[in-house]
């Protein structure tokens, strides 16, 4: 049984993978790092570096803020880590990169399978439909989300930029001018309301047509699940390095 380490777990995803976690008998959780400490049914830290707890893998759903503490621990402890967290700063991003020379980190700014698989979607209906076909993003997500663009709209957004002949620039921002759309931008819009969990969608404006690929996550349950299935992941994975969803969905064909 691999025992799992939650950071965030008082938060909203982290008790939804500890939830999952119940439910699976392959996997434990032993303990949760969090600022607000709440009773859980296992230990939880405020800082990692109080935690004594033995474990396999950490799976992060917490907040950028905690990424220097969690990296400490988990290079401490020689310990792989799933980073679930979104809205890292290019500094964090480098920290992590240079962590991953000494141990295991999976990172993806979505846990999901599916998101993952309209990936490879837009990025080959940008590369076939060329130059004269708008690329726009828009996202959807709950009020309490803090990052926008969300991190899965830049993923896409990215999936779209490899398919094209050139390096196109991204826009998130368009009523401070006032000028036609360029032909090498993409778009990125975001709207935050209500308990959306997230609606993403990749448009594709052509002359006389447009094409729409849309993902719906009707809960929060497909990430946490997608987070656990890389723990597993981790756990089998013995050399350092950065891995993400592309290397799981290629495990588990």
């Amino acid at each position: 049984m691999q025992k799992i380490i939650i950071s965030g777990c008082c938060g909203h995803m982290g008790k939804v993978v500890a939830a999952i976690c119940a439910n699976d008998p392959d996997v434990e959780v032993v303990a949760g790092f969090d600022l607000m400490a709440q009773p859980m049914d296992f230990p939880v830290f405020a800082n990692p570096a109080d935690c004594t707890v033995p474990a396999d893998v950490v799976i992060d759903f917490s907040h950028p803020s905690a990424l220097n503490s969690l990296l400490a621990y988990c290079v401490e402890h020689k310990m792989p880590v799933v980073l679930a967290t979104t809205g890292y700063s290019d500094a964090q991003l480098t920290a992590i990169r240079e962590t991953a020379e000494q141990i295991p980190i999976f990172r993806s700014a979505n846990m999901s399978l599916g998101i993952n698989v309209i990936m490879d979607l837009v990025k080959k209906a940008a590369s076939l439909l060329g130059e004269s076909w708008d690329i726009e993003v828009e996202e959807r997500h709950h009020r309490r989300k803090l990052d926008a663009p969300s991190g899965t709209a830049l993923m896409l957004a990215k999936a779209a930029a490899d398919g094209l002949p050139y390096q196109p620039e991204y826009v998130l921002d368009r009523h401070t001018t006032r000028k036609p759309r360029g032909s090498h931008e993409i778009g990125i819009s975001s709207l935050r309301g209500g308990t959306i969990v997230g609606e993403h969608t990749v448009m594709f404006a052509g002359r006389d047509e447009v094409i729409e690929i849309t993902h719906h996550a009707a809960s929060r349950e497909i990430f946490a699940n997608g987070a656990v299935q890389a723990a597993k992941f981790l756990t089998q994975v013995e050399n350092p390095g950065m891995y993400d969803m592309q290397d799981l969905v290629q495990k588990l064909q």
